[in-house]
């Protein structure tokens, strides 16, 4: 039983470590591309492209990923026993963070999408540090468990 345990969690864990990354990258790609998206002349055919390519990124890649690291996660603390670790709270309030920076990303493309432009690209560029400030702080939790 302990064997099938483990080999549970490594699976898991594989799993989880997969789709963080593949997370992450849209979630360092996506403002990037907003970023090219607000340097084209609206109403173009490169304006276009942007809005397909947002589109591909979020459907294909980030909105999946995020939805398996959910999965793989919970399944990972449940298998484990993890929910009381004050590690895994906080890692929790990060990983919730994310997915609300996930959240607002889609609805600021559907902006972009509709023509409209609020931010410049200054902050497009100084937003898209959140994903890789909060996984510097995820990955010391899990890994030191500081408390």
């Amino acid at each position: 039983m302990e064997q099938i345990l483990l080999t549970t969690y490594l699976w898991l864990k594989a799993g989880h470590i997969i789709f963080v990354i593949f997370w992450m990258a849209g979630l360092f790609m996506l403002p990037r591309y907003f970023v090219y998206h607000q340097e084209a002349e609206p109403g173009s055919a490169e304006e276009a492209r942007w809005i397909d390519r947002e589109a591909k990124l979020r459907k294909i890649i980030l909105t999946p990923s995020l939805i398996m690291v959910w999965i793989f996660g919970v399944a990972l603390a449940t298998a484990m026993n993890f929910w009381s670790e004050p590690w895994l709270h906080a890692k929790l309030l990060f990983v919730l963070g994310l997915t609300a920076y996930h959240g607002w990303l889609v609805g600021y493309a559907k902006k972009l999408a509709k023509g409209q432009r609020p931010l410049t690209g200054k902050k497009l560029r100084m937003l898209n540090e959140i994903p890789g400030l909060a996984a510097a702080v995820i990955v010391v939790l899990v890994v030191v468990k500081p408390f």
